[in-house]
Order: C-alpha cells, then structure tokens, then sequence
C-alpha cells in the first residue's frame, strides 16, 4: 500500500470560495454579523473536483490512499478575527469530511485549526475534539505562524502553545507544521515562506525542552524539512556547540519529514541525511507546483518515482517510506486500515 500523506484540497468546489468571499466582504460591513451559515455545494460538485483530479493523479502514479485536508494557501489565518477563523475552519473541515465520506477508500481527513493571531492556541480544542471524534480525523495542520508571515506569534517551543499540544496528545493525533498563505511581501507563499518555516520550526524544536514535556508528541515537518537535511551538519554542530544531546536522540523520535521534494536529488539527499524510520511519503500533488518537468517529462510532484529511484533503498526501507511510517504516525489511520482489513 501506498499512503500519500500531504494533500489538499485546493480543487474545492467554487461554493466554498462563494462563501469565503462573501464572509472576508463582510469584514469591511459595519452591519455584518458573523455567521456560519451553510455551504451551496451539492456532492455532485464534489465528486467533479475529486475525479477529475485528486483521484485521477491517484491512479496514474498508483497511490493508495491520500490523507486529506483543506487548502493549506487558503487557511489565511490571518484575516478577520477568532471568529471569522472557527467558522472558515469549521467550514473547510466539513467539506474534507465529505470528500471522506464520498471516497472512502481513497481519502482519510485530516483538520484545519481555528487559529488566528494573538488568539491563544486554547481555543483550537473544541474544534480539534469535532474533527477527531466526530468527523474521524487522524490529525491536524498546524500553523506556526497565524499572521501569515509577520512571525508576532511565540515560538512554537512556548508554553502558549502548550494547550494545543496536550490535546494532540490526548486524541493520539500527529500535527504538520504547515504555514498558510504569505500576505509580506517579502517571501513569496510556496518558495519562500513554506520553505522559511520548516526550517525555523526544526530550529525552534532543537533548542527546546518541548518532547521533555510531551515524549509522545509527533509533528511532522512537511516539503522535506525545507533546508534541514541539506545543513544537518550545521544542525548537529549547533547541538552539540549547545551541550544538546544528538540529534537522534534530541528530535527523532518525534519529528518526521514528508517527500514534497520535486527532485530526484533532493529526495536521494533526504533519504541519504535522514533516517528512513522518520520519511513518510508525500507529494502534496495539485498544491505548489503543478507544471511537467521538462528534464524528465513527468509532473514535478510525481515524487513516488523519485523514491523508486534511490538505489540504495531496500525494499523494507520503502515498505516504511511508503506505509510502515505513516501508519506508525498516525495511529489513528493505522486503526482505521486495519478496521477494514487493511
């Protein structure tokens, strides 16, 4: 089996963009007064935006099942207020939910946080039960930096913070590190402000006693890890300058990075610098770039041929890249398989 670990919806149907629109419009509508509200977006419309796309690329690059959750570009935590964050989150939980639902054997969710600046992390916990509990969510997208590239937030390493961890924890979920749109101009959203944050995020946990107080937590920094496994040596050095245990024993056993690498050297680097045990599969296919490489005539994000690639892989090591670490890491979507047989 092959379980694909970083997708997003990012070919919802254009309802859930109708009521985005309207709800950022009354932002600026002194009579405006927050609502949820309910979605024009028939199942039908649905299913056209999954076959066409998401389930087409599925079986043309042969995965199994993708692990599902709301465009990470459109969280925009940083527009409106708590408010104006619960009910788009609610909203995009939703229709992940009823992607689940429609393909059940295709997609398993995973959930938008309620974030927004300033706003402490606390408020996140009720939607996180919902999504969990109810929805069947095996885990969430976690935001480092809600202002959407201005960083006024604390590290992730403070106990701010600390609520949302003890609730990840509690449900048995895994978090990805994963900021949303850029609104600074200065970093661009995919090239630069993605990228940025995976890198500060492995730097915030480094220097941190964050798995000293919850060792069962698991974040998961997507795109590779952004620089991280091309400066592991800095990294190491760092630690050890800093009297830090080594890296193995500092941050793997709960941190883990994704294949959204677009190159067949950089995922030869990633699984040469990182242990294979903390590599999941990913490909985030429809997301950040959706162009043909022309050097090789495939879709840049096509990252599984890039994995069967690697020489050195043995078989048991791509048995874990491709489902063993997933369903290690999300001990929730491994319960689920197995509550189907698989």
């Amino acid at each position: 089996m092959i379980i694909d670990i970083h997708g997003h919806y990012t070919t919802a149907p254009q309802g859930l963009l109708d009521w985005r629109a309207q709800q950022i419009a009354g932002l600026d509508d002194p009579h405006y007064r927050p609502s949820k509200g309910i979605l024009d977006v028939s199942d039908d419309d649905i299913r056209q935006s999954i076959e066409n796309n998401q389930l087409k690329a599925q079986r043309e690059r042969q995965t199994d099942i993708t692990i599902f959750s709301p465009w990470a570009g459109k969280m925009a935590h940083h527009i409106g207020n708590a408010t104006t964050s619960e009910h788009w989150s609610a909203h995009c939980n939703d229709m992940i939910h009823r992607v689940c639902k429609l393909f059940p054997e295709n997609f398993v969710g995973v959930g938008q946080l309620p974030q927004s600046p300033g706003v402490r992390p606390d408020n996140c916990r009720a939607e996180m039960e919902r999504c969990v509990n109810e929805l069947g969510f095996v885990g969430f997208n976690l935001n480092p930096d809600p202002t959407g590239g201005y960083w006024t937030d604390p590290p992730l390493t403070d106990r701010w913070w600390y609520p949302l961890y003890e609730k990840l924890v509690e449900l048995d979920v895994p978090a990805m590190v994963h900021v949303a749109a850029s609104c600074n101009p200065n970093f661009h959203g995919t090239g630069a402000h993605y990228l940025a944050a995976d890198t500060a995020a492995f730097m915030q946990l480094l220097t941190s006693s964050l798995f000293r107080d919850f060792p069962t937590l698991k974040l998961i920094i997507p795109h590779g890890g952004g620089a991280v496994p091309y400066h592991w040596g800095r990294y190491r050095g760092i630690a050890q300058d800093m009297n830090l245990p080594p890296l193995p024993e500092l941050l793997l056993n709960n941190v883990f990075f994704d294949t959204c690498v677009y190159h067949q050297p950089g995922i030869s680097l990633l699984t040469e610098v990182i242990p294979v045990k903390n590599v999941l599969f990913a490909s985030e296919m429809i997301g950040a770039v959706l162009g043909i490489d022309p050097e090789t005539g495939h879709h840049y994000d096509d990252t599984k041929r890039y994995v069967d690639g690697v020489d050195w892989l043995s078989d048991a090591d791509r048995h874990l890249i491709f489902e063993g670490n997933a369903r290690r890491v999300y001990p929730r979507l491994d319960a689920q398989l197995r509550a189907r047989g698989l």
